[in-house]
């Protein structure tokens, strides 16, 4: 069988893999809620007021392997599977690299950091890859759409082309944010909506104040104060509401 007869051409519709971080209590997990027949594997105990499907709060890696092996073996009618948060995961991942990775070591291990030279964080990779291989079985052949929770922080970022600037970014280390960011198709900021104004004191000095409109946004574009990205050619803001943003994804993926 000739290789050039398995091309294929055409735009693939697959499940969209999607990120959504942002400061506490903006509405991140009420966006995940809203996605189509959703179940939250919930990694932190955040999720009393939401009336959504959700597994036992996990408190291991293995705990939430099952969870995504369960959907993937076990029959079921959802369609959206929701980590929240990737933080609170992170933690579960580091505890499983100290406790696997840990004993044989030459000097005593009890947290991420006693490894040295960044190699816990580098081991964590591995782990955070055997989840994403869990959540691509479950979009490829159980058909499910995949939302990404996560808190944010700020960042200072060492910007080649000018000086140094802080941003928001996934509050997560920077070898998995960088990893999980590259498998999302979009990773939206949620945020407020704020605009400055300036007033003027006398003497040639003006203040600067920031003003907020109580507005819930998704920022979809990476900008020098946050990261983002989108696949979909979406507007630079969107209200911080699912269902709008499903307005872009087209009938099949929404159904």
């Amino acid at each position: 069988m000739s290789l050039l007869s398995s091309v294929t051409q055409g735009v693939q519709v697959l499940p969209r893999r999607v990120m959504v971080y942002g400061v506490h209590g903006i509405g991140k997990s009420t966006f995940g809620a809203m996605a189509p027949d959703p179940i939250f594997i919930q990694t932190e105990d955040g999720l009393a007021n939401l009336g959504a499907a959700r597994f036992p709060l996990a408190e291991s890696f293995e705990q939430v392997m099952a969870s995504i092996t369960a959907l993937y073996t076990e029959a079921h009618d959802y369609a959206t599977v929701v980590i929240d948060s990737l933080d609170w995961l992170e933690q579960l991942i580091w505890k499983q690299v100290v406790r696997e990775r840990g004993p044989g070591n030459k000097t005593k291990v009890d947290n991420i950091e006693d490894f040295g030279f960044a190699r816990g964080y580098m081991y964590a990779i591995d782990y955070w890859r055997e989840v994403l291989d869990g959540l691509n079985g479950l979009r490829n052949d159980r058909q499910m759409m995949v939302v990404l929770i996560a808190h944010a922080k700020i960042e200072r970022f060492e910007n080649p082309e000018t000086e140094a600037y802080d941003r928001y970014s996934p509050r997560l280390n920077k070898h998995a944010s960088a990893l999980v960011q590259e498998w999302c198709d979009e990773v939206l900021f949620a945020s407020y909506k704020v605009h400055t104004k300036q007033t003027d004191e006398g003497f040639d000095n003006t203040r600067t104040r920031g003003i907020g409109t109580g507005d819930r946004i998704l920022r979809t574009t990476e900008r020098p104060a946050h990261m983002a990205k989108n696949r979909l050619s979406l507007p630079e803001e969107l209200p911080l509401d699912f269902r709008v943003y499903a307005q872009y994804l087209g009938p099949a993926q929404t159904a």
